[in-house]
């Protein structure tokens, strides 16, 4: 065995991450040769599908999905989203996407690229009827594994909420090309680094919306699920002076893994952050809000606790809790800690028995839980909250012109 995770160590820091997996996965499976499948087997997925949770059944964690799933062909056209006959996330058919799931009326979504040295990604905007060149709100929203900017934005219902509050929202999006599963790769040194790999793809989106767009440089946020919570959390740690505030949805904390092998290991058992693995910006901890079912079988629950302890010292040690339930949904923890001033810098959701879905979401999209709570309205409300403190204008508009 640790030979084989000697070999999956070599492979992720040779960038041979589909073979990395593939090694990892027949490791875990039990399958202990030494044989490594070739670039034309098939490509495995570090973030893995949704399960169904039964609770008749008592909970325990897993490593996420079946030997049996990397066995079977997938079928992309099966998403994850609630299902009626066991009242919790499960596997169904959707509708084909409506135009109002992506653009209510009077909105526009547009495409756009932006390329760097570091490279070029793609995105989505979403530009709402009420915007008419006055400064507004920007938030960046990073799709979880298999997930588009379409259907991501139709699952979390974000365009609409836009749309009523007046907001830009800016979907990146990462191509196969990048990771086998369209993930965000959270865990490798250099794309948890300020001005390099991946961070300074998704800082360069954002500062060309802001180029482009009337923003206001104080209200410029980003958010994710799963592997794009955890690119979330990297952004927030590397860029404070760029994002207000950052929302991470069933997660990982920045510095949780530093290549392939420690990302499932973190994934499984919940990840402690490693400062001396990421290279940090500047500054207080960046305001954060967390959400995360407690039955969630692919990103451990724990790690929400970590995202949540990487920011502890800004605060004073003061937390309140409360506790709801949805009607005829999820009951809910939240726990909100404050700083030096009273200020509510920190909030934690804890969705009891929701796995790995968006809170609240629609089942136009993939990867959602309609049982709520509503996690988009809540990420709206805290990141209106949490504004960033005067910053110099020059510098700001040089900053954006970049």
């Amino acid at each position: 065995m640790n030979d084989m995770m000697l070999e999956a160590t070599r492979l992720t820091r040779s960038n041979r991450l589909i073979e990395a997996t593939a090694l990892i996965q027949r490791m875990l499976q039990g399958k202990m040769d030494s044989e490594i499948p070739g670039p034309g087997d098939r490509q495995p997925t570090i973030d893995g599908l949704a399960e169904t949770i039964d609770e008749t059944k008592p909970f325990s964690f897993s490593a996420g999905p079946s030997a049996d799933y990397f066995r079977r062909p997938r079928d992309p056209t099966y998403r994850f989203k609630y299902s009626s006959r066991h009242g919790l996330p499960g596997w169904s058919r959707p509708a084909p996407l409506s135009a109002p799931d992506l653009v209510p009326d009077g909105g526009k979504y547009i495409e756009e690229v932006y390329t760097s040295s570091a490279g070029s990604r793609a995105y989505k905007l979403y530009i709402p009827s009420g915007y008419q060149g006055q400064a507004v709100s920007l938030i960046v929203m990073l799709h979880g594994g298999t997930q588009t900017p379409d259907d991501f934005a139709a699952g979390t219902r974000m365009n609409v909420i836009a749309e009523e509050e007046t907001v830009l929202v800016v979907y990146p999006a990462q191509p196969s090309r990048a990771n086998p599963a369209k993930c965000w790769n959270w865990f490798r040194p250099d794309d948890q680094r300020r001005d390099c790999g991946e961070p300074s793809l998704i800082a360069g989106i954002t500062r060309q919306v802001m180029h482009d767009y009337s923003v206001d440089p104080r209200r410029v946020y980003v958010g994710g699920l799963s592997a794009g919570a955890a690119a979330a959390a990297v952004m927030g740690a590397t860029y404070p002076d760029l994002y207000a505030a950052i929302a991470v949805h069933s997660g990982l904390a920045c510095g949780a893994a530093d290549d392939l092998f420690s990302a499932f290991a973190a994934m499984r058992h919940g990840g402690s952050p490693n400062s001396s693995a990421v290279v940090l910006g500047e500054g207080p901890p960046t305001p954060t809000i967390v959400f995360h079912g407690d039955r969630d079988t692919i990103v451990h629950p724990r790690n929400s606790d970590h995202v949540i302890a990487r920011s502890m010292a800004a605060t004073n040690g003061q937390k309140e809790v409360r506790r709801g339930q949805v009607p005829g949904g999820h009951a809910y923890t939240c726990t909100i800690h404050t700083d030096a001033d009273g200020q509510a810098i920190l909030e934690q959701w804890c969705i009891h028995g929701a796995g790995h879905a968006w809170s609240g979401g629609s089942p136009a999209g993939s990867y959602t839980d309609p049982r709520g709570p509503d996690a988009a309205k809540e990420m709206l409300r805290f990141f209106r909250d949490h504004p960033a403190a005067e910053r110099d204008n020059e510098a700001a508009n040089r900053e954006c012109s970049q």
